[in-house]
């Protein structure tokens, strides 16, 4: 039974429109902005996946435009890399990871690599996930 209000915790964004990826490749996902809250959360959804492997690459960094990018080291997910990658047997399935480093702004790209056949396809969008707004000073023993 749902009892305490998530709704106003939370801000949802679009992190990856929903497009079928269909080639070798690094799709870039659009550049979030963490400023006032404490919490990110990437939500993965696939639809059909025919071929290939569908793997997340978060990257973070302090320049609005992340010309500064770098991969997120693995310390600062809930969740692992693996956990959140999308095969062939992950038709319409819904995946999480979390952020929780210190850069104010995240990237969530998807990284495609094809079968032996050379080709990839699937269907996948990314939404962002902002939690707990304001600056706060979280306490975890209160």
């Amino acid at each position: 039974m749902a009892q305490i209000d998530l709704h106003t915790l939370i801000e949802v964004t679009p992190a990856l429109n929903i497009q079928t990826i269909s080639s070798d490749t690094t799709t870039a996902g659009i550049i979030i902005d963490t400023v006032d809250f404490n919490a990110a959360e990437f939500t993965l959804l696939s639809g059909a996946i025919t071929t290939g492997v569908f793997t997340p690459l978060i990257e973070d960094g302090d320049d609005s435009g992340l010309s500064d990018a770098a991969p997120v080291d693995p310390s600062f997910l809930l969740g692992t890399i693996a956990g959140a990658t999308f095969g062939v047997n992950d038709d319409n399935a819904a995946k999480k990871i979390g952020y929780v480093g210190k850069k104010r702004y995240v990237r969530l790209s998807i990284v495609t690599i094809s079968s032996p056949s050379g080709v990839a396809n699937g269907i996948i969008s990314v939404t962002a996930v902002k939690g707990i707004p304001g600056i706060h000073d979280i306490d975890a023993n209160t």
